[in-house]
């Protein structure tokens, strides 16, 4: 059970990222101060894989635009949105590039592409990195982009579900409301996750379709039971960042209980630091008695066992 429960958090790098490695941690997500040189990145990354006692998703956040983490190493690229606005070809041919160096890093995993549809000019968070305000535009960028990571034997992470295109707040920094009828959120905003995912991610955003109280969606029973029960999505769902204000507030350990009891499989913890340790080890002692949530959490296990048999295997 502590293997299982450890195989549910991907973190950042950190004093005690070799404790978490040695017990099993799921994985490693990296940021701009862990990428100084290729040669550097290249051996943090061996030096990790060395040190798992099982095979690691080795991950980062590596969009285009404004969200890229190797800055250090190589240009930047174009965003999503100027990308996909010169033409397929030209998408193809940016993708192709970005999934080649992450190959040649050794990245398995990357949280890209967004599939949110940015219908608010005012977003604080979402607008190039959306490849469109308009849905069917959005789904395909995704496609493309998600095939060419296949293809290159990386991950991709669709984000970030419901979608966060209407938002006009950071959830980086509160939590944001969006207050759309279903009817509308499916036709604009959840429909380009209705598409084949190795990987999702769930967003900390209350949306009023689904809870009336202020419960972010990666939390969210209603929320997560749509993507599981009314979607039929049976793959990999992560949270975004849960150290991010948006989910903060519900605590770190309650806030994964009640990620684990919606049908949420992994956690991203941005420091392998001691808060995340105890985390992890005082959830572990949460669920000792609590077959419900054993039973989830090995369900769960079974998810990112398969997906990680399937591309890291």
């Amino acid at each position: 059970m502590e293997k299982l429960v450890y195989q549910m958090f991907i973190s950042g790098t950190g004093e005690y990222l070799d404790e978490a490695l040695s017990k099993g941690l799921g994985g490693v997500i990296f940021f701009t101060n862990d990428i100084i040189s290729k040669e550097q990145f290249k051996n943090l990354i061996s030096n990790i894989k060395t040190k798992a006692v099982i095979p690691p998703f080795l991950s980062i956040d590596q969009e285009g635009g404004r969200v890229e983490r190797t800055e250090h190493i190589h240009a930047r690229y174009l965003s999503p949105r100027n990308a996909f606005e010169r033409g397929e070809d030209f998408l193809k041919k940016q993708t192709e590039k970005i999934a080649g160096e992450l190959k040649d890093y050794g990245i398995n995993l990357n949280f890209a592409p967004c599939a949110d549809v940015n219908t608010n000019p005012k977003n604080p968070i979402i607008g190039e990195r959306a490849f469109s305000n308009n849905t069917d535009d959005v789904i395909k960028g995704v496609k493309i982009v998600s095939d060419i990571y296949r293809k290159y034997g990386i991950i991709p992470c669709i984000k970030h579900y419901p979608g966060h295109g209407d938002a006009d707040a950071d959830s980086h920094l509160a939590l944001p409301k969006i207050d759309l009828p279903m009817i509308e959120m499916e036709k604009i905003h959840i429909k380009p996750f209705n598409i084949k995912a190795d990987m999702i991610m769930a967003a900390h955003l209350h949306c009023t379709c689904f809870d009336k109280e202020p419960i972010p969606t990666s939390l969210s029973k209603n929320a997560i039971g749509y993507l599981r029960n009314i979607l039929k999505y049976d793959g990999v769902i992560i949270t975004d960042d849960m150290e991010m204000q948006g989910v903060k507030a519900f605590g770190s350990v309650e806030a994964c209980i009640m990620a684990i009891r919606a049908g949420v499989d992994m956690f991203i913890f941005r420091k392998a630091d001691k808060t995340t340790i105890d985390t992890i080890e005082t959830l572990i002692l949460k669920i000792k008695n609590n077959e419900d949530l054993k039973h989830m959490i090995i369900e769960s296990g079974k998810r990112i066992q398969r997906l990680k048999k399937q591309r890291l295997m």
